[in-house]
């Protein structure tokens, strides 16, 4: 039998309801969870809903002011910092990363490019000596860690997805030609001019205002069986990539652990570690894409640069397809993540996060959810929805 939909808060321009009846029945997959979904269209908001559950353990309704752990959704908007960085002559993705990061060059690394470094192509998808949290929290032990580490296959030669070492590459990156970590970097460049919510390191007057994360039956059926292949031996780098050897769950979360720790969400992780509310995300990528609030991220040359495919087909490690497509930092569409077409640059996230721009129809888009599953539809309903909205439109 099917849900009866969960009624939403919020906004939805005239035209685009059929968005927020896929929202409000996506939210009805689960009563104890919430989700939040934003969309710009030409600068403009066009959808903007809230629903269900912020935290199950009080109960707290998911607001349109709710900030929720964007995880590897992250990861874009590292990669809109890095491609403005090319676009202004700091950067250039051809170059070595250790002509910015001379240290990085150690153990045959000297020829990894910044594109390859972006591309998941480094050979650093997942460290050889167990990482903690203390690791984590303090940015210079964390790359020196990676700086020092011998590559686990020759790079720029194959890919394989970096979970979480990808967001002290390109953070590392950031703050060697602009002096700024990458949190600081954001604020400045994209979230003052934009007066949005969205953090790399969450200032401490929010704390407690995240939503709670919380595992779903999907991701825990998945991460028993990861448990269980690297305890045997089998897929040893993909399960050290996502736990860092031990400093994370495999799940990312725990009731209180992972990303649901307040510590965490205050430090600068900018593979997995972004903090933002759907409303900024969204704005964020909108003005990536076209003009928004007064201000225009990237022009359509850069955002070609940086779309170029760069990784493709199967992994060093092998995983089941299909796989993603990977430019210079930025997922591309692909029957592992579907977005509007291929004029569509973005990141998902750990279970169901989804994040994007679309440069033909200049959308940004955001979809959040604290319920984190491994099989999970939730985000591409909704992009269908938004598919049938503008083909109805044109």
């Amino acid at each position: 039998m099917a849900l009866s939909p969960i009624p939403s808060v919020g906004f939805v321009a005239p035209g685009y309801e059929l968005i927020r009846d896929a929202f409000e029945t996506v939210i009805a997959d689960d009563v104890s969870s919430g989700a939040g979904l934003s969309i710009r269209r030409d600068g403009e908001i066009v959808v903007d809903l809230a629903g269900g559950v912020a935290d199950a353990r009080t109960n707290l309704p998911w607001t349109l002011a709710t900030p929720s752990v964007i995880f590897s959704s992250t990861k874009g908007i590292m990669s809109v910092l890095i491609a403005r960085l090319v676009r202004d002559g700091l950067l250039d993705y051809d170059r070595p990363v250790a002509d910015y990061w001379p240290e990085f060059a150690s153990h045959g690394k000297g020829h990894i490019t910044v594109s390859d470094a972006l591309a998941h192509r480094a050979g650093l998808s997942a460290p050889v000596v167990d990482w903690t949290v203390d690791d984590m929290l303090d940015w210079n032990r964390a790359t020196t860690l990676l700086a020092e580490q011998e590559p686990l296959w020759d790079p720029g030669t194959a890919w394989s997805y970096h979970a979480i070492t990808h967001g002290w590459l390109a953070g590392e990156l950031v703050r060697r030609v602009t002096g700024s970590l990458p949190g600081d970097y954001l604020r400045d460049l994209v979230t003052s001019p934009l007066r949005v919510d969205a953090w790399i390191g969450l200032p401490p007057e929010f704390t407690g205002d995240v939503a709670h994360m919380t595992v779903g039956k999907t991701l825990q059926k998945l991460t028993q069986q990861q448990s269980e292949q690297f305890r045997s031996g089998e897929s040893v780098w993909p399960y050290r990539a996502l736990t860092l050897g031990g400093a994370l769950p495999i799940g990312l979360v725990g009731p209180d652990d992972g990303f649901n720790r307040a510590d965490l969400q205050a430090s600068q992780i900018p593979g997995a570690g972004g903090i933002a509310t759907a409303h900024a995300l969204a704005t964020i990528w909108s003005a990536v894409v076209t003009d928004t609030d007064g201000v225009r991220l990237l022009d359509d040359s850069t955002i070609a640069a940086a779309a170029a495919v760069q990784s493709h087909g199967a992994p060093f490690f092998p995983s089941p397809a299909p796989w993603p497509r990977w430019g210079r930092g930025f997922q591309l569409d692909s029957d592992a993540r579907h977005y509007l077409g291929e004029s569509s640059i973005g990141h998902d996230g750990a279970g169901g996060q989804v994040a994007f721009a679309d440069v033909e129809n200049r959308i940004g888009f955001a979809f959040l959810t604290n319920r984190m599953e491994a099989i999970d539809d939730r985000a591409t309903r909704i992009i269908d929805a938004v598919h049938r909205v503008l083909a109805d439109q044109a």
